[in-house]
């Protein structure tokens, strides 16, 4: 890997869609490190990854990451690869590889490409060997069946490029260290972290500025629910109709209904971008002969051909943006033929993740349990994370806690900031996970 932290610790939020990174000062904070994107410095870094063939480079094949992984994809949408949101399936035990042009990459090694260019293009932000990297993780992982020991070995493979001491904590609990620098008298409170694909949540007690301890944690409670999820709702009612979901297909005399695979796998940003690949596309156009609807089954082939995946990303994520300040808002979607348009209600977006939300809301009683605490022994709320900012999430709270314990702010850098003021405490392992 290439050039690290200039300081003792560095914080580090591998989020499903945005990563960011925070490194310890002299004085005893913490500074977020910037990049320097081919069109803006900024601190967020887009978790994605752009592959490419490249003669001159060894291997053949060239990789980018971040906003570089973007800007190369939009350049060249059909002779690229474009990867997302790929820290979704660090607990699967059924992926074992994605099949990128002809190589096979493992997640490890994705994560270790994704790493490496972030690390490049950090700059004068990451110089020399840190003591200590530590590295959030969610309280829950996302998946149906997620394997906790097995995303801690892959983790372990992916992280150990840093050459330094590895901590995992939990990514609420640096968020919690981070809003505890704002508090001027002890708190107990509640960190509700809602990333891409999993929302997570920490009780704390804060102890009074200057105490030894500062921050005792109390109990956990997380769910593989979040923005994909909200992502999947959106791309179901409003794109999955028009590519064959609810349709058929003839079976010899049978009509047979299409089986919902294939769109579960469209819906997910992490496994649409492995779509493409010759066996879901042979079996696709087998699909496609025998549907009673072929045109929908074709414009699904035509936009997993024409990698279309990153411009519906943004798509929906445009109008989550639009639903969380109107109380309507415009979809639009253009490609591979494909024209789509509606106009949806802000109380139409938030019965599609009704459901979603009754869970997360579930998962708020267990952290509570978990801590021994009711909602009255909670005298603060801190929300992060991009999802914190759909009105319907932060309404959970409101009813809870009322608007006056709710506070919010740095929702895409506060972890990496707290996980950095972590690295610099004598004892990590208290906050270790």
């Amino acid at each position: 890997m290439e050039d690290v932290a200039s300081a003792t610790a560095i914080g580090l939020d591998f989020g499903t869609t945005n990563s960011v990174l925070a490194r310890t000062d002299a004085d005893g904070g913490a500074t977020l490190v910037e990049f320097d994107g081919p069109e803006e410095r900024g601190q967020v870094f887009r978790s994605a990854l752009c592959f490419w063939h490249d003669d001159d480079i060894r291997g053949g094949m060239a990789v980018e990451a971040g906003p570089w992984a973007i800007a190369e994809y939009l350049d060249y949408p059909q002779d690229t690869r474009f990867i997302q949101s790929f820290k979704s399936v660090a607990a699967s035990p059924v992926f074992e590889h994605a099949s990128v042009f002809e190589k096979r990459y493992r997640f490890e090694d994705l994560g270790r490409l994704f790493l490496d260019k972030l690390s490049a293009h950090a700059g004068d932000g990451l110089k020399a060997q840190p003591q200590r990297v530590i590295v959030g993780r969610p309280v829950e992982y996302a998946g149906a069946r997620p394997d906790a020991a097995l995303a801690r070995q892959r983790y372990d493979a992916m992280f150990a490029a840093f050459g330094a001491e590895i901590h995992y904590v939990y990514e609420p609990l640096g968020a919690a260290f981070s809003y505890a620098t704002r508090l001027e008298e002890p708190a107990t409170i509640l960190v509700a972290d809602f990333g891409g694909g999993t929302s997570d949540f920490s009780v704390v007690r804060v102890a009074e500025p200057g105490a030894v301890k500062r921050c005792v944690p109390l109990g956990h409670a997380g769910i593989g629910i979040a923005g994909d999820r909200f992502d999947q709702r959106i791309v179901d009612r409003l794109v999955l109709p028009m590519l064959g979901k609810g349709g058929s297909y003839r079976s010899f005399d049978k009509i047979l209904d299409i089986p919902g695979g294939y769109f579960a796998d469209f819906a997910d940003w992490s496994r649409l971008a492995l779509m493409r690949n010759r066996r879901t596309l042979e079996e696709l156009h087998r699909l496609q002969r025998s549907a009673t609807d072929p045109v929908a089954i074709g414009r699904m082939i035509a936009l997993i051909e024409n990698e279309l995946g990153f411009p519906l990303y943004d798509a929906v994520g445009r109008l989550k943006r639009a639903l969380s300040s109107g109380e309507q808002a415009h979809f639009h979607f253009s490609g591979a033929g494909l024209e789509i348009e509606a106009d949806v209600a802000r109380t139409e977006f938030e019965s599609w993740i009704a459901d979603d939300l009754r869970r997360i809301d579930a998962t708020v009683d267990r952290a509570l349990s978990v801590a021994g605490l009711g909602p009255d022994g909670i005298d603060r709320v801190f929300l992060t994370g991009g999802s914190s900012l759909i009105p319907a999430v932060r309404a959970l709270f409101s009813r809870r806690f009322g608007d006056t314990a709710i506070s919010s702010g740095g929702e895409l850098t506060s972890i990496a900031h707290g996980l950095a003021l972590i690295g610099q405490q004598d004892d990590i392992a208290a906050w270790s996970a």
